[in-house]
């Protein structure tokens, strides 16, 4: 079983020989269910041989209640990726340490599936654009406001604009505010992710595959020519691929 920590939101995923069979999202405001869900989950692998449970955060404070929450439902240790279990790729960024692990494992199972440079678009809570090489080295990218956090501080921080929910812009342009801030936002975002990539090919001397991924690739990407693919399970995928390199490269 893995789990990807996020900053919003708990997503956990059940492996059987190397394939996903099982995927639940638990937003961070219903931790109470963590120990319920989680059991669920596992108990489609409890009865095979050497089950185990590794994880990814990028949410410090609630590591350790996730731990306890596993030891409850399971009694299970987690195998935390950069602590327990080496990375998969090589991180060239300064200083690597310092680079979100949820970043580098999505680049990584990009990297494993596509085998060249590619870029990971990851929409979420924040945006990173990330890229590695032929090499299959991490090289880093950018990190932008995600699309709920640009349509709340466009509301907190103006007197009269509104609360908006997100939505893909119909018309070519917005003719009333709600849709002036929707295009705003959509197109900003699609906009900087053409920006950056085309940066990351110059440097590279090619173009590189897009895979996007998180909670509102979806409705940002999907269709659009630029990208190869929407993996929305791409960090789990990540997370699985450390876990049996590590094992592997050990031994253990």
């Amino acid at each position: 079983m893995v789990l990807n920590l996020g900053n919003s939101r708990l997503a956990a995923g059940v492996f059987a020989a190397g394939k996903l069979e099982y995927t639940t999202i638990i937003p961070h405001g219903n931790r109470s269910d963590w120990p319920c869900r989680l059991a669920h989950a596992w108990a489609r692998i409890a009865h095979r041989p050497g089950p185990a449970v590794a994880a990814a955060s990028v949410n410090p404070p609630l590591e350790q209640p996730l731990a306890d929450a596993i030891r409850q439902a399971i009694g299970q240790e987690i195998q935390w990726v950069g602590r327990d279990l080496d990375l998969p790729i090589r991180v060239l960024t300064d200083p690597p340490g310092q680079t979100g692990i949820d970043r580098v494992l999505n680049v990584a199972a990009a990297y494993e599936q596509m085998g060249k440079a590619c870029v990971v678009v990851d929409a979420g809570t924040a945006i990173t654009i990330d890229v590695c090489n032929d090499a299959g080295e991490f090289l880093g990218g950018a990190i932008a406001p995600g699309v709920k956090l640009a349509l709340d501080a466009l509301h907190e921080k103006t007197a009269r604009l509104p609360q908006v929910a997100f939505d893909v812009p119909a018309a070519p342009f917005g003719r009333n505010t709600r849709d002036a801030i929707l295009h705003g936002v959509y197109h900003g975002i699609r906009g900087m992710v053409k920006e950056l990539v085309e940066n990351y090919a110059t440097e590279l001397g090619n173009w590189p595959e897009i895979i996007a991924t998180g909670g509102d690739a979806a409705m940002l990407f999907e269709g659009w020519e630029l990208i190869h693919a929407v993996a929305p399970d791409l960090t789990l995928y990540g997370i699985a691929l450390a876990y049996a390199e590590h094992h592997i490269r050990h031994r253990t």
